[in-house]
């Protein structure tokens, strides 16, 4: 499947991240209404909103992600955003203050029972064609990557088989759907729902 382009501006969405330091990738990954989930991409060379710390010096580029978030939130009509707060309480909060805590809020993907709960939705709707994906290489290879970790009261979540094999494209994606699926029992795309929308 080719990589398809990202969804047309003043789409609504729902955004999920996942964020890491200096070892683990950093990624944001979205959903619209209608289920396509996909990589966006951001700058003036429209890089996708994945960061590979080897890439940058060997740390996260925090700045580079803020920036991809503002552009996010200014061109698309986010309706929430899910973010695993691990080493970016700050960052989340900011965000939170300057875009709103209706739609920012802290998603905690450590939380065994409620992670797996999502996962085995992402996989129910993903089997049942609910979701759909764009083609993105790079969260192919991070869904491959991913393995069932085993977990008491015969729950598993994801983990990684070796330290360099990331999974966090598909840790931030999964995130997107549980955003989207919460904001469509809210009632997010209703005919109310479509009005426009002041950023």
């Amino acid at each position: 499947m080719p990589w398809l382009p990202q969804p047309d501006d003043g789409t609504q969405i729902c955004l999920g991240f996942d964020g890491s330091d200096s070892d683990d990738w950093t990624a944001i990954q979205a959903e619209t209404i209608g289920g396509l989930t996909f990589t966006p991409r951001y700058g003036p060379d429209r890089r996708p909103t994945i960061w590979n710390p080897a890439e940058w010096n060997g740390n996260i580029p925090r700045g580079e992600v803020s920036a991809a978030v503002d552009e996010l939130m200014e061109k698309f009509k986010v309706r929430r955003f899910y973010c695993d707060p691990h080493d970016w309480y700050s960052e989340i909060g900011d965000w939170s203050l300057k875009y709103g805590d209706e739609k920012v809020f802290e998603w905690n993907t450590s939380r065994i029972s409620k992670m797996y709960d999502e996962i085995k939705r992402f996989e129910v709707d993903l089997k049942e064609r609910r979701v759909t994906h764009d083609g993105c290489p790079i969260a192919g290879i991070s869904f491959a990557n991913a393995r069932k970790i085993a977990k008491p009261g015969q729950k598993y979540v994801l983990g990684k088989p070796t330290q360099h094999q990331k999974i966090d494209v598909a840790m931030a994606r999964i995130l997107a759907h549980t955003a989207a699926s919460d904001a469509r029992l809210d009632g997010w795309g209703e005919e109310t729902d479509n009005r426009m929308w002041c950023l």
